[in-house]
């Protein structure tokens, strides 16, 4: 296989999928849009295009970099929103918060074709996976809405207990700093950011360095179908514009994903950390256990894909393999011939597995842990493992990897596939707990009472525990979390909803007239909070 020969000349792009340099001027504070004629950062595709003889990368467009002195025009607009509790979106009634949402909804599915376009030329996705990625996105917000209706008609009853009348509702935090990650730089980020304005927070809305110019289209649908300073939009370096906006300790909550050591960097700006929610999902290193027993044929198949989906790059991705060494033979050569089947290409080509790479240098870094682990006496078990040009990059099985090399701790991130042996299960149980991650684990057997006794102490260990199946983020209404340096706070649909919120109680001695004070809000609806409204 010639990686190099993969590239396209510009007129092998079907016109469908070609995109112009996009010149992004807007941003969106205090519900203005503003065009910004200052200092620009250039976005590269990670597709690069052939010509005459040589490849050349792709310069997809540019976003503003703005200033910190911008950034802190977009942290006083959230204030002002949110008014200290006082403003029109905390105080709406959930119903109407709802209708807003679904608004803002119906306008983003109006721009689906662009943004999907996007997702393909910024990071490099499929065209399959980044409609999925657009629908799921969609889909989550449907949920969304479907769970904060039934969170608010569990608290549409008052509750008495020795004497006191109670009602107890959630309430918003205040302002939120939303971050989100590259590879699901849609729906990842709007997992935080939609419970993040449903239940009533303002805003700032900082899109990741990669993934940046797909969020364009939707700044005016933001504009349209929220109040004014609800969502801000910020773009720039972190150091430059988020660093101030931490430092000055106006931020509530911050919903960020990525990596650990950003996130405690970000962290520690805030003059106030008693009083910062943080929300978090970081790295992760999840393993594979593959008994002796172990349906080969599903579990080539999960962990394939488990390794493989979107190149690797997925913090739910399988980035350990532990086979034991009964079945290891059988276990390589099935995963080889799988391994073969799948198609590298350009993301808008028809059952594209494996696409280009869009963090810059990523390539020469996974190749720097191979050649590493090769160094000390692992090998490339699979033909073209390794190869790469540009930003395309085959993927390599890396065997026997242990504990002297970089690639048996570190989070590839990429299509590098690490793999180990084992006779004592004590050996990948070991590794899991002395691992700084504790996201997920998959375990692949028949044995009910191996995986039983597994099972027992690795959800002690990590945040979800897998049968015969490969990591993954989903279904949405499932917790999504992990231990040590994997997470901060949960992230689901109705998890999602409470890690914004606080339990806010409005209580009152069981008396006559306080019985009729109440009683008189309610019937004539003089308070959104008080409210006994059921929504259906």
């Amino acid at each position: 296989m010639d990686v190099k020969s993969i590239y396209p000349e510009l007129s092998e792009i079907p016109q469908e999928y070609k995109v112009d340099f996009i010149n992004q001027t807007e941003f969106l504070i205090n519900g203005e849009i503003r065009h910004w004629s200052g200092n620009f950062q250039k976005v590269l595709s990670p597709i690069y295009l052939e010509t005459a003889g040589t490849t050349k990368q792709i310069e997809l467009g540019e976003y503003p970099k703005l200033t910190a002195e911008v950034a802190l025009e977009a942290v006083a607009a959230a204030e002002r929103a949110f008014d200290s509790g006082r403003g029109i979106w905390p105080t709406m009634s959930v119903r109407q918060r709802i209708k807003h949402v679904e608004e803002f909804t119906l306008r983003m599915q109006e721009n689906k074709g662009d943004v999907v376009k996007l997702l393909m030329w910024e990071i490099g996705k499929s065209y399959k996976d980044s409609v999925k990625e657009f629908d799921r996105t969609v889909q989550y917000i449907k949920d969304t809405i479907e769970a904060m209706k039934d969170l608010d008609r569990k608290s549409s009853r008052f509750e008495m207990e020795e004497g006191v009348i109670g009602q107890i509702r959630r309430s918003p935090l205040g302002v939120v700093l939303c971050m989100g990650p590259f590879n699901y730089p849609l729906n990842e980020t709007y997992a935080t950011l939609i419970p993040a304005l449903i239940t009533g927070n303002a805003v700032i809305f900082k899109p990741p360095k990669l993934g940046v110019l797909l969020h364009r289209p939707l700044l005016e649908a933001f504009q349209k179908s929220f109040p004014a300073g609800v969502v801000n939009t910020i773009y720039g370096d972190g150091e430059e514009v988020v660093q101030p906006i931490m430092k000055s300790g106006r931020v509530n909550v911050l919903a960020f994903i990525g990596s650990s050591r950003v996130a405690d960097i970000i962290k520690q700006a805030h003059p106030y950390p008693h009083r910062l929610r943080s929300v978090l999902g970081l790295e992760a290193k999840n393993s594979a256990i593959v008994l002796p027993d172990a349906p080969l044929d599903i579990a080539i198949s999960e962990i394939l894909t488990g390794t493989l989906s979107y190149n690797g790059q997925r913090c739910t991705a399988l980035k350990m393999l532990f086979v034991h060494d009964s079945i290891f033979p059988e276990f390589m050569n099935l995963f080889s011939q799988s391994l073969k089947k799948l198609k590298l290409g350009m993301p808008w080509e028809d059952a594209v597995d494996i696409t280009p790479l869009p963090e810059e240098g990523k390539a020469e870094y996974l190749d720097s842990l191979v050649q590493e682990a090769v160094s000390k006496g692992a090998r490339v078990m699979n033909e073209h493992g390794g190869k790469y040009h540009g930003n395309l990059y085959y993927p390599a099985v890396v065997y026997p990897v242990n504990s002297s090399m970089k690639l048996y701790h570190v989070e590839q991130f990429g299509p590098v596939i690490p793999v180990a042996t084992f006779r004592d299960i004590s050996e990948p149980l070991n590794y899991v707990i002395e691992s700084t991650y504790g996201q997920q684990v998959s375990i692949f057997g028949r044995d009910s009472g191996k995986i039983a006794k597994l099972v027992d102490p690795l959800v002690n260990q990590v945040a979800r525990v897998n049968i015969n199946c490969q990591c993954q983020r989903g279904p949405d209404k499932f917790p999504f979390t992990g231990r040590k340096d994997s997470a901060e706070g949960t992230l689901s649909v109705s998890d999602a909803l409470r890690v914004f919120t606080i339990r806010s109680l409005v209580a009152a001695k069981e008396n006559n007239i306080n019985k009729e004070i109440i009683t008189e809000i309610v019937r004539e609806n003089k308070s959104n909070f008080l409210s006994t409204d059921f929504i259906f």
